[in-house]
């Protein structure tokens, strides 16, 4: 990864959909997801502290997420470096079996990856970001790239529409509810907030829902399978969706990126620096950026 790409990133499909706000939803959905494939929802149960600190996970993708976008190559190669260390070291016992797997194999890294990345677009774009068909398949395959800093093959990877629609129903007859899916579907719609969020309890009530939208953007196929909450109108849902969405994109991005870890928001810092150098108009911060007025003119072929 060049710094030419670097600083063309904004012209790319994956920086549209990952300067949207409607990435909360599409990360928690895609947690719910996630959780479908019983190897890889133990691996979460027994290597992380999901369970205490749910929203340290999402933040954890989230910087994972945006290093490997806005970050610069060596950022996006030291956290990739870093994910794949950590993975390497873990494993997954299957008290079915009693078997041992690695974290890092292909299959559940595929499956996670497929998750997230589907997640992202889906919830975007039905929220009303404009990608087209073909755009969307330009950010599949830009994934790619973000798949292989975990480890994967790119070549291994859904680069379009028609190859994640194909996966996932490969997927699905491996797929079930198991004890803990179900225990991590009712957490992400009421979690236990971490002791730093306490003082934010009296507003917990807020929370259900958002948690109840990431639940009903999900495939049917998967609410079927969960039976967690009655089902409502489509509409409804993308009607939420959109209000969802139209909200937080109005959020200034220095409000907005509070949410992030510390170390996130220098690295998100260093971006803007580094596109305001090459040209770009930062005054309006990344999420201006989705507006090519900002870019820089194209250099002539």
């Amino acid at each position: 990864m060049t710094d030419e790409i670097v600083v063309q990133a904004p012209r790319s499909a994956t920086w549209q959909v990952h300067l949207d706000r409607s990435m909360w939803v599409g990360g928690v959905r895609g947690l719910m997801l996630q959780a479908l494939h019983p190897l890889a929802m133990l691996g979460v149960w027994q290597n992380s502290t999901f369970q205490d600190d749910p929203f340290g996970r999402l933040r954890r993708t989230a910087d994972f997420v945006g290093r490997v976008t806005f970050g610069s190559p060596a950022e996006a190669d030291e956290i990739g470096r870093r994910v794949r260390g950590i993975h390497k070291a873990l494993r997954i016992t299957d008290p079915s079996t009693g078997r041992t797997h690695r974290v890092d194999d292909p299959e559940l890294l595929l499956w996670v990856h497929c998750a997230e990345v589907s997640s992202y677009l889906e919830v975007a774009r039905r929220g009303g970001l404009g990608l087209n068909e073909r755009q969307a398949d330009r950010y599949l395959r830009e994934q790619r790239r973000s798949a292989a800093y975990v480890g994967l093959h790119p070549e291994d990877v859904p680069g379009s529409c028609a190859e994640m629609d194909a996966y996932f129903k490969q997927a699905r007859p491996a797929l079930r509810v198991t004890e803990e899916a179900a225990a991590t579907v009712r957490f992400l719609l009421w979690p236990r907030l971490p002791y730093e969020l306490r003082r934010l309890s009296p507003g917990k009530p807020a929370y259900f829902p958002f948690g109840a939208l990431c639940y009903y953007t999900l495939p049917e196929w998967a609410r079927r399978m969960y039976g967690v909450l009655p089902e409502v109108p489509a509409a409804t849902v993308t009607a939420a969706l959109k209000a969802f969405r139209l909200g937080m994109n109005t959020l200034p991005e220095p409000v907005h990126d509070r949410a992030f870890m510390p170390s996130t928001r220098a690295m998100l810092a260093g971006a803007r620096a580094r596109l305001g150098a090459a040209g770009y108009d930062v005054s309006k911060g990344l999420k201006g950026l989705t507006d090519p007025r900002r870019w820089p003119a194209a250099p002539a072929a």
